[in-house]
């Protein structure tokens, strides 16, 4: 793992501890039609059908959407099971996860 990708990865973690993420398909999904994540995550070996309801709701909502790395990672850096969709509430923590994507 690159410095960069554990430098997003723990602040995953800590937006978690802060309670300003949302995971699981069907949540995030609910958050993205109320406009209430500022960004969405999802896990790289995501099914085909998920991938594409994702990426779908988010473009027609105009919800920023990254893929990243794959569930286990996701799952690890929040402190739970894997998870294949994360949903971003803080507008901080999502423009800093971001940047540190884009890298």
């Amino acid at each position: 793992m690159t410095s960069q990708s554990e430098k997003w990865l723990s602040l995953l973690g800590l937006a978690a501890r802060a309670r300003e993420l949302v995971t699981g398909e069907e949540l995030v999904l609910k958050d993205v039609r109320k406009k209430s994540v500022c960004l969405v995550l999802l896990a790289g070996d995501a099914s085909e059908s998920t991938a594409k309801k994702v990426k779908d709701k988010c473009l027609y909502y105009n919800i920023p959407l990254q893929q990243v790395a794959d569930r286990a990672s996701l799952g690890a850096a929040v402190g739970k099971a894997e998870r294949v969709v994360i949903g971003i509430k803080s507008r901080g923590f999502a423009g800093k996860i971001t940047e540190l994507l884009d890298q």
